[in-house]
């Protein structure tokens, strides 16, 4: 089922990420913490899309068996990134003979060694460029990224607005935001969406820290910041991952229970491919 009609009806939404793992024991433990999540029944899943293009073939794999052996509604995510449009209207095509109806329209990252994105030929150079295609081409519910911090390549806060318009003009019918820690921070953003004539469900995009060094990298790669208050909290841990883990949880909870108050229609868990904490997490919101 697409997801967009499914948030006209299941609010809140719970969903988890996941990524193509590297080899035969990255795969089980994916499945296992697939197995796991199924039980506290989300409304859908989603699966990334490697640098470059790199997992296009296993992303497709994902979706498809995950769906088909579990009965949850999977997301593939695409990239423009070093495909051309005939390669990605492959890809759309092999995603609709899965019998998968959900797509995340992405620019994409560069691949690894390379500084700045650069448009394939013949390919896409914006999300927007790829949303339009796919709204084209194919029957998906087509969903796209924002960034309530802003995009780290965004020359204002009002041109990534701007650009964020364009996508969902183009087609995007579901948003789902990069990782944030501050509630207020998503609640400011939803604002100014509205105000810029964005009207379709923005999901809240939530990472449990469980690692501090880990979420540093991703906040940096992604532009997102780390409140004073938290990252106080995680450094008087020392080190000391169980400590690390109790803190990050506890602090997720929070936000949570913040966002779901505040009206948020869903939240989207960046899982890492493992399902403790975000189990604890949503276990203890309901």
């Amino acid at each position: 089922m697409k997801i967009d009609a499914k948030l006209k009806s299941q609010t809140p939404a719970f969903s988890f990420e996941f990524f193509p793992p590297k080899n035969e024991e990255g795969m089980r433990t994916l499945f296992d913490t697939v197995a796991e999540l199924k039980e506290l029944d989300p409304t859908y899943v989603s699966v990334t899309y490697g640098a470059g293009g790199s997992t296009r073939r296993l992303t497709v794999e994902l979706v498809e068996r995950i769906q088909r052996e579990t009965g949850i509604d999977a997301m593939a995510h695409l990239t423009c990134v070093g495909a051309t449009r005939e390669e990605i209207g492959g890809v759309l095509s092999d995603l609709k003979n899965a019998g998968i109806q959900n797509v995340l329209a992405l620019r994409g990252d560069p691949p690894k060694g390379q500084e700045k994105f650069e448009r394939t030929e013949g390919g896409f150079g914006y999300a927007n460029e790829l949303a339009q295609f796919i709204r084209d081409s194919h029957d998906f519910c087509i969903g796209g990224a924002c960034y309530p911090e802003m995009h780290p390549e965004a020359a204002s806060s009002d041109a990534d607005m701007d650009a964020l318009k364009r996508k969902v003009d183009a087609g995007a019918s579901v948003l789902i935001t990069q990782l944030f820690f501050d509630p207020n921070v998503y609640l400011h953003f939803v604002e100014r969406c509205r105000a810029a004539g964005i009207d379709v469900p923005i999901i809240a995009g939530i990472m449990p820290v469980t690692n501090i060094g880990q979420v540093k990298r991703f906040t940096a790669m992604c532009g997102a910041s780390i409140p004073g208050p938290l990252l106080q909290r995680l450094e008087q841990t020392n080190g000391e991952q169980g400590e690390i883990r109790k803190v990050g949880v506890e602090h997720a909870i929070l936000q949570c229970q913040k966002l779901l108050e505040a009206g948020a229609p869903g939240l989207h868990f960046y899982t890492l491919n493992r399902s403790k904490a975000t189990r604890e997490i949503l276990q203890s919101l309901r």
